[in-house]
């Protein structure tokens, strides 16, 4: 089993997963990337045991890969139009 991740790992895992949100280039998802971040690491503030914190630090680093080949397949199938959520009104 992989060693307890510190401190500093989470945190990079987090932003390294707010910036893979940021590289969809629809607004649905990626509002719910974020969203699920967000609450996935809020979830799991309270970890205390090390194997716990390990499997949690472990299934956001496969999360993290995943997001990453989907920003890529959603970049290639992008639509043209931007949502409602994103026009600015003059």
């Amino acid at each position: 089993m992989a060693s307890t991740p510190s401190k500093s790992q989470i945190l990079s895992l987090f932003r390294s997963l707010l910036r893979t949100a940021r590289d969809f280039s629809d607004y649905n998802i990626r509002e719910y990337t974020k969203r699920r971040t967000i609450d996935g690491f809020r979830h799991n503030r309270n970890l205390i045991d090390p194997s716990s914190i390990a499997a949690a630090y472990s299934d956001g680093e496969s999360q993290l890969q995943i997001s990453g080949r989907q920003a890529v397949v959603y970049s290639l199938y992008a639509p043209k139009l931007k949502s409602v959520m994103e026009i600015k009104h003059a």
